[in-house]
């Protein structure tokens, strides 16, 4: 089950672009503090607030007040487009948990956002990870991605490791290599979207990330031990025969 974080603001353009830069979370907008409130009042399985400084109506210093009071233990990262300590100052005296500027660095958000939403899970901080808990923490990453181009770095960077210190540590604690594991978890999701979907291999191999379905039916083959097209046949050949209706 994915992350599901709540995002506020009103600015329209830069919630759509969160959400493309970090789809690996199930993201819900809201424009206005007030409509934030409404949705945490509500039962919810938000695990992360993000929630923008400066907003028309209630402000998000005053929303912050209100979301602590109603669950003092949950977690909220505040946006500030200010570029100012003194900003960051006042959201973290306001019980903030940490907080992002404006204009966003992607890879220093990202490793926020999983900060943040490990501390929710019980996880610890990244700081006091173990190498091995780092480890398991970038295979779920690859997981959850496994429909992107996910890169060392973006994996290093969303546990606050250099991707070469991550690389090392990867195969000593997961036996094989971050691309091989990478490729593994990929071709996994390609077995199951052949034998439980009517996709086309040149459409798996597209939503896979593939930019032609020659590279991934030779991976595919390679790593399965046949083409995506007999995989699908001998997976059809052992799904059993539907149960007829009872007659009347």
């Amino acid at each position: 089950m994915r992350d599901k974080i709540l995002l506020v603001d009103d600015d329209n353009e830069l919630r759509s672009e969160f959400c493309d830069c970090f789809d690996e979370y199930d993201i819900v907008e809201a424009a206005r503090g007030e409509d934030a409130l409404a949705l945490l009042k509500k039962p919810n399985e938000i695990g992360l607030v993000v929630l923008d400084f400066k907003m028309p109506g209630m402000d998000g210093l005053t929303v912050l007040e209100h979301i602590k009071r109603l669950d003092p233990e949950k977690r909220v990262v505040m946006i500030t487009g200010y570029s100012s300590k003194d900003v960051a100052i006042k959201a973290l005296r306001g019980k903030a948990d940490n907080y992002i500027e404006k204009p966003f660095d992607v890879e220093k958000t990202r490793a926020i956002l999983e900060s943040e939403l490990s501390a929710k899970r019980g996880d610890g901080d990244l700081d006091s990870m173990d190498k091995e808990r780092k480890v398991k923490r970038v295979k779920e990453f690859i997981e959850r991605n496994c429909f992107k181009k996910v890169t060392l770095a973006d994996a290093a960077g969303a546990v606050c490791l250099s991707p070469k210190y991550l690389s090392r540590i990867f195969r000593e604690c997961a036996g094989t290599g971050f691309n091989d594991y990478k490729l593994g978890v990929k071709m996994r999701e390609a077995g199951t979207l052949l034998s439980g979907t009517g996709l086309t291999v040149e459409q798996i191999s597209a939503k896979l990330g593939y930019e032609n379905a020659e590279s991934f039916i030779r991976q595919f083959k390679k790593i399965a031990g046949s083409t995506p097209s007999r995989y699908r046949a001998r997976a059809a050949r052992k799904k059993p025969p539907p149960r007829a209706g009872k007659r009347r």
